[in-house]
């Protein structure tokens, strides 16, 4: 199943969320395949990232957000986890790693364990480098104004404040990929 069929499946009752999703989720593809493009040392799967890119906020259907649209019952933070067990039941366990480590700048079991964040204790990091870029290039843009681009530093004031830690990995990524 590719990617545009996911989404119908999931999204079929609720064209306005579909519309916000495919709007965020297109920009972060369009994004991350730029900097694959501006750096093929890095030797990127190009096909992968769109798709990925394309799932990465699959889960938040399932949260609670009225603000874009998102009348599930689990907390937004969530998302990521719970897109990752809709690709894992879909047979897509690589782009599930994407939808579960993106969230922040990724999140280290200590941080989920001293935020008491209702996730998994686990490290949720993203650890390839398609992983890493797509994070990354989600950082720049928001499912409320979908419209525009965010600045790298008004992206690194976002990821600040959830903490220092994700602040680091984001500034490692701006090292790598810009």
């Amino acid at each position: 199943m590719n990617w545009r069929q996911i989404i119908d499946k999931y999204y079929s009752d609720n064209a306005e969320l579909k519309d916000i999703l495919l709007r965020h989720s297109s920009a972060v593809a369009r994004k991350a395949l730029d900097i694959a493009d501006r750096h093929p040392e890095l030797n990127l799967d190009l096909n992968f990232i769109e798709e990925a890119a394309m799932l990465h906020d699959i889960g938040v259907i399932k949260t609670d957000a009225p603000d874009i649209k998102c009348y599930g019952h689990e907390p937004y933070i969530r998302h990521g986890v719970l897109g990752a067990e809709m690709l894992k039941a879909e047979g897509m366990p690589r782009h599930a790693r994407v939808c579960e480590r993106h969230t922040g700048a990724g999140l280290s079991l200590q941080e989920i364990v001293s935020r008491n964040l209702p996730l998994p204790h686990t490290d949720l990091l993203p650890e390839t480098l398609e992983e890493q870029v797509i994070c990354y290039a989600d950082k720049f843009f928001s499912k409320t104004r979908l419209d525009r681009e965010k600045t790298i530093e008004q992206a690194e004031k976002s990821v600040a404040k959830h903490g220092e830690e994700g602040l680091k990995r984001f500034c490692r990524w701006k090292e790598m990929f810009e």
